[in-house]
């Protein structure tokens, strides 16, 4: 009985792992082009139609460990065959786009427009040049106070945030707001956003033309928040943003300069708290990283 129960926590922790590495689907003997299936899932939404569920998963121990965390896998079934794409606009919005840089200018003409967060939001949520948005459940646009000196950023949302519409709110939000405890702080204190703020399909990272398109809007974001200190939260934002190469590693504790109306943010990056769960031996080196923020938002 103890042994099973062993081997029960050790799937759990496996299941943790993938899940945390955007692993949510598991696939099957034939090879599966899953950028494709999220174009002809968008299609089917498109036309009414729910996309083709899972098989029934299998029965006995290993599925009884499952089960129980059906509602934080997404259960996505590879297509016995290929399902054409059809051209017809959705009723409530626009259809597949090709990511092309009249779309990239349409969004960075349209975030100039912003003179508030607010009409930014509105902006992002009438905005119909990103793909990721047909297969999202809800915009991630922010969360936190608007007015505070200190602004996250990370790379794009997960299943929880999407599900919710607020960034970092799944457990690597529950670690941030414990590092943000541990210099006292809260999320009173911080503004936090994501440079994507629609999920993309299975936890993916986002290619570099939906990120291209969102830029503008992030950037627009940033300016509108005017933090002090602005903290990267993974080398992804941080390269987006900053235009630098490094990896992670050589980058995080490094103070930087993101220039904003007309001055220079101080900047930084550190781990991702993803990867922290994963890493938790790394922690020391975020705790040191976020020691030096509070020293910076003292100082300035």
């Amino acid at each position: 009985m103890q042994q099973n129960s062993i081997e029960t926590r050790q799937l759990e922790a496996l299941l943790d792992f993938y899940l945390e590495a955007g692993v949510d689907s598991f696939p099957g003997d034939d090879r599966v082009d899953w950028f494709e299936l999220t174009r002809q899932q968008a299609a089917l939404r498109q036309q009414g139609q729910e996309p083709r569920p899972a098989a029934q998963a299998p029965s006995g121990p290993a599925a009884d460990s499952t089960d129980a965390r059906d509602t934080r896998h997404s259960q996505f079934a590879p297509p016995a065959k290929t399902i054409p794409a059809q051209p017809t606009a959705p009723s409530s919005g626009q259809p597949a786009v090709i990511p092309d840089r009249e779309i990239v200018g349409a969004a960075r003409d349209l975030a100039a427009t912003a003179a508030t967060l607010d009409d930014l939001r509105s902006c992002l949520e009438a905005f119909d040049g990103c793909n990721l948005k047909l297969t999202a459940k809800k915009l991630v646009f922010a969360d936190g106070n608007p007015d505070a000196r200190l602004m996250f950023v990370g790379e794009a949302p997960g299943r929880d945030e999407d599900f919710q519409g607020k960034p970092f709110v799944g457990r690597s939000g529950q670690l941030l707001d414990s590092m943000l405890t541990a210099i006292g702080l809260d999320r009173s204190s911080a503004y936090i956003a994501n440079v994507v703020p629609w999920r993309p399909p299975g936890n993916r990272t986002p290619t570099p033309q939906e990120t291209e398109i969102c830029k503008p809007f992030i950037q627009r974001q940033i300016e509108l928040v005017n933090p002090d200190v602005l903290v990267f939260l993974g080398a992804a934002s941080a390269k987006t943003l900053l235009g630098v190469q490094d990896g992670i590693r050589k980058m995080r504790g490094r103070w930087m300069q993101y220039p904003c109306n007309g001055k220079q943010i101080s900047a930084i990056a550190t781990y991702h708290p993803a990867y922290l769960l994963r890493s938790p031996l790394e922690k020391r080196l975020s705790w040191r990283d976020f020691l030096s923020i509070r020293e910076k938002l003292t100082s300035q």
